[in-house]
């Protein structure tokens, strides 16, 4: 007995249901929105999603893709294209085109007829594609409400799991939902989805929805819908110890209701199958080898049967329940009917149905000018014709490679290794080499961000090679390896690349190889502050690029020497260094382009000149948008501008700008920069704990990277400082700066502005009655050790009013303040500092004015330490009152011993000794003393604690 199953009504699932609802809600009202809805196999994902399509399909587009079980050999952006195609199918050809921009060619990859003739891959990149597809979404968005909808993400390929973290990082605001379904039990711990789902959640990007089994009552209603009557609690026992709950399980038995209930859950899969006659079983069969949707067109090609004989097959399978009808495609009701008709082949059945599948897509192929090299590679694997199998899962791994689906194609090239060892003489039948195929998959794997496996893939391939058999190739495969090393923050890229270098100047005719390996290693010379080197390796570079005629090495050779004649105050060349590297760049690509103005402005910034570095950084946005890269390369624009911004006291337009990046991953390397002006914002807006999770999870990675690059170091001693200040934790904050001084390595001019701002800090400790001689001697050295050329009169007037304070040097200073690019902080700072000298020289009329404009300018710009700082000086001074800020708060028991001891006139050192604690806990205990107090000194402290 065959019993209905697409008819009828959902049996319980009104919570789930209720769920997708709210969501929908909320994405419909433009809060982009993302549901991962995952259970066991049959537990009803497809169900509740047809049920939600019905109450919802009128208020909204709705997209859906498929992923396919293709094994290993799963194609690029296997759901997404018929999404894409979707979405441009709702905006018509014309609006999408005009919607997208420059993107429409990276599109094109995806969906070619969007244009005509080749797409030009060379003139487009992988953040643009991204950044395309991100625009058509919230385009359509614009005019309706979207639900995109991915099914069997279990199957997902690796590139689709890329753009869907892309995208749920991207779409941040717009009338978007995703629904997301997995077949959790087909989620292996550690693999692609697992980490997708894991990174996905804790980035709270996703919700997650998981269905459970159908209790008791619901399975009888559920039976008794399906049976058309009443079932007694004999059988319902039955039905629920082998279908435990699970819909489509209970579907099934139901089916065998009327007889013995077959031992196997394959064979009580297969009960509708058995059920039919010679010829549909033969068309069930056939159909068991598509991955997915089967065009009729190719079935009956393969079934070989007559029309009528195949449509009354085709009529008896969609009778049974195991197949459906879409317009002239099949498919089966449920993946798990298609697995246990497959399994149920013989093994030579299998590989026969599979060899047909393949010359079939192959013949086809010849006559429309176009295959899904994927399908011929899974199907040839299963044929069990490996050299057929090798050549498809080499041509599967460059179309992939074409679309920029990098992770997809590391799977194909990695398949085909394993394929290699199968195919005698494999290099004449596929047309390369196997180190040629190693150096390929190594580049490919860099790519996808699977830098590990790409160092192993090198090494392989340096071991098949040496300078004598291939010195290009060997010289090239050096070049790699030092890349993957310093992606990975390993030591040994510097060593590799000359290397690399010595076999080229020996054995290889190649300026272009040549002079792109120059520069590389002048990367990494400036990346080690090694800038003397650095500026001697781009010269040779420039040199043979020039010769060359290479203009983008020869716009990346100035753009390098530029930065580092900036590093050691070659002001004057560096300038004329980076506007070559200007002129040569839009003659290259985009990618040297961007790359100026993202070094450019970053010098600038670093020399104080903020207005200019916002304005060079805000023409690199525009020309990114341009580019179609805006979202991706156009991020590390965005952070150059956040810096002048932040400096320049606009935190409104320094949140809004951060606020339209979305968090990124702690493995991508401009996210970590991006990561770090969050955590500076959020001290300097006074959300201590905010900005402490979000350094606690993002820590690890910027350690590694601090240790690769100096300047990643500079800010994470940057962020220490801010959050220590943010805490109130003067000593501490100023601990950390002068740790900075001790470091032996280069001084970069990331150190300019920190030095300037310590200051602040010397202040602040000195008032606490700590003693900074030591301090400031340090932070004099440190300053020294910069360019003179650098060093500004302004700047060093400031410095040295704050390091040794008097009534007539802080008076100039506070002047000297008000220059436009001197960074907004100081200008309370200094006034702040002014007023206490005043103070302590009885002058208090002045100070009291002097604290008022600091107070105004601290509250313009929203630093709420300063605020804080300022303040608390105000009520302990008296020139402001009820000023202090934290008059509400208690002394702790252990404060109240510091007090004690503090009124005793212990040092922290004899503080320390006496509790046993360290004389930088003393210091922290006497900070928060001093806030809670709202006094100024350890005297007044000491003066509290007498009088209460």
């Amino acid at each position: 007995m065959t019993v209905p199953t697409m008819n009828t009504a959902m049996v319980g699932r009104d919570e789930d249901l209720a769920e997708l609802r709210r969501v929908f809600d909320r994405a419909a009202g433009g809060e982009t929105s993302a549901v991962l809805i995952e259970g066991e196999a049959g537990i009803g994902k497809t169900r509740l999603l047809r049920e939600f399509h019905g109450q919802f399909g009128a208020h909204a587009d709705v997209h859906v893709g498929r992923c396919l079980d293709l094994g290993a050999a799963r194609s690029a952006y296997g759901p997404l294209i018929g999404i894409l195609r979707s979405l441009v199918a709702r905006l018509g050809d014309a609006d999408a085109r005009a919607a997208v921009g420059v993107g429409v060619e990276a599109l094109r990859m995806l969906i070619p007829e969007l244009g005509e003739g080749v797409v030009a891959r060379e003139s487009t990149s992988p953040d643009a594609l991204r950044s395309a597809v991100a625009t058509l979404i919230e385009t359509a968005a614009a005019q309706a409400p979207q639900v995109i909808v991915i099914e069997d993400l279990h199957w997902a390929d690796d590139s689709t799991l890329v753009m869907l973290s892309y995208l749920l990082r991207t779409l941040q605001q717009g009338r978007v939902l995703l629904l997301i379904t997995c077949r959790t039990d087909d989620v292996r711990r550690g693999d692609a989805v697992s980490r997708f789902i894991a990174e996905t959640t804790r980035a709270r990007v996703i919700e997650r929805l998981a269905l459970d089994r159908l209790d008791r009552d619901a399975t009888r209603r559920m039976v008794e819908q399906l049976l058309t009557g009443a079932v007694s609690d004999t059988a319902l026992e039955r039905l629920m110890e082998r279908a435990e709950g699970v819909p489509f399980f209970i579907e099934e038995v139901a089916c065998c209701a009327a007889g013995p209930l077959p031992d196997s859950l394959r064979d009580m899969l297969l009960v509708r199958f058995d059920q039919l006659d010679d010829d549909a079983r033969h068309v069930v069969r056939i159909a068991s080898g598509a991955e997915g949707m089967l065009s009729h067109s190719l079935l009956a090609e393969l079934a070989g049967l007559p029309d009528e004989r195949l449509d009354d097959a085709i009529r008896a399978g969609a009778g049974a329940g195991i197949l459906s009808i879409h317009d002239d495609e099949y498919t089966f009701r449920h993946a798990l009917l298609r697995e246990a008709v497959h399994d149920d082949l013989l093994p030579g059945e299998r590989a026969r149905l599979h060899r047909a599948y393949a010359e079939a897509l192959e013949a086809r192929a010849r006559t429309l000018d176009r295959c899904d090299r994927s399908s011929l590679a899974h199907h040839w694997r299963l044929a069990q014709v490996p050299d057929r199998a090798l050549v498809a899962s080499v041509a599967a791994m460059d179309e992939a490679k074409s679309r920029f689906a990098f992770a997809t194609a590391a799977r194909f090239g990695e398949l085909a290794l394993e394929l290699w060892e199968q195919v005698p003489d494999a290099g004449a039948v596929v047309g390369l080499q196997h180190v040629e195929l190693l150096r390929r998959l190594g580049s490919i794997l860099r790519n996808a961000g699977e830098a590990e496996r790409a160092l192993a893939v090198a090494e392989r391939a340096l071991a098949e090679v040496d300078e004598t058999t291939d010195p290009g190739e060997h010289a090239r495969l050096l070049r790699d390896k030092g890349m993957f090393l310093a992606n990975l923050g390993l030591p040994g890229a510097m060593e590799l690349f000359l290397a690399a270098l010595e076999i080229v100047d020996r054995h290889v005719d190649d300026d272009r190889l040549h002079a792109t390996l120059l520069n590389g290693l002048a990367g990494k010379y400036m990346l080690a502050s090694m800038p003397g080197e650095a500026i001697v390796t781009a010269t040779q570079a420039l040199e043979i690029a020039m010769r060359a005629e290479h203009t983008r090495e020869m716009s990346v050779a100035h753009n390098l020497r530029g930065t580092c004649r900036a590093y050691l105050g070659q002001l004057d060349e560096a300038f004329a260094d980076f506007r070559e590297a200007a002129r040569f760049a839009p003659r290259s690509n985009g990618g040297a382009e961007l790359r100026f103005h993202v070094n450019y402005s970053d010098i600038l910034t670093l020399l104080g000149r903020n207005r200019e570095a916002y304005e060079v950084a805000e023409a690199g946005i525009v020309r990114a948008r341009e580019l179609g890269v805006e979202r991706a390369t156009g991020t590390l624009m965005v952070q150059n501008m956040v810096e002048p911004l932040l400096t320049l006291g606009d935190i409104e337009a320094v949140t809004d700008r951060l606020a339209a990046v979305p968090i990124g991953r702690p493995q991508v390397l401009n996210d970590q920069y991006v990561v770090l002006s969050r955590i500076r914002v959020l001290a300097w807006q006074g959300r201590v704990d905010d900005a402490e999770r979000l350094r606690e999870e993002w820590m690890p990675a910027l350690r590694r990277t601090g240790e690769l690059e100096r300047q990643a170091w500079y800010r994470i001693v940057e962020n220490d400082v801010a959050l220590a200040v943010a805490r109130g934790d003067w000593t501490a904050a100023l601990d950390a700066l002068v740790e900075m001084t001790e470091d032996s390595g280069f001084v970069l001019l990331h150190a300019y502005r920190l030095l300037l701002e310590s200051g602040w800090l010397v202040g602040e400790v000195r008032a606490s009655g700590e003693a900074v001689d030591g301090a400031v001697a340090a932070i004099r050295r440190y300053w020294a050790q910069l360019p003179a050329s650098v060093r500004s009169a302004e700047w060093n007037t400031m410095l040295d009013a704050l390091l040794d304070p008097s009534i007539d040097g802080l008076r100039a200073a506070v002047a000297v303040a008000e220059g436009d690019d001197v960074p907004v902080v100081m200008r309370g700072v200094i006034r702040l500092e002014l007023a206490r000298t005043l103070v302590s020289a009885g002058e208090r009329s002045e100070a009291q004015q002097l604290l008022a404009d600091a107070a105004e300018i601290a509250s313009r710009i929203g630093h709420v330490p300063l605020q804080r700082s300022i303040a608390d000086f105000g009520f302990a001074s008296g020139l402001v009152a009820g000023a202090r800020a934290d008059d509400d708060l208690e002394l702790t028991a252990r404060e109240q011993q510091v007090l004690d001891l503090v009124a005793e006139g212990l040092s922290n050192r004899q503080i320390g000794e006496r509790l046993f604690i360290s004389a930088k806990t003393a210091s922290v205990h006497v900070s928060a003393i001093l806030r809670k107090l709202g006094v100024a000194t350890r005297t007044e402290a000491a003066l509290v604690a007498a009088r209460r």
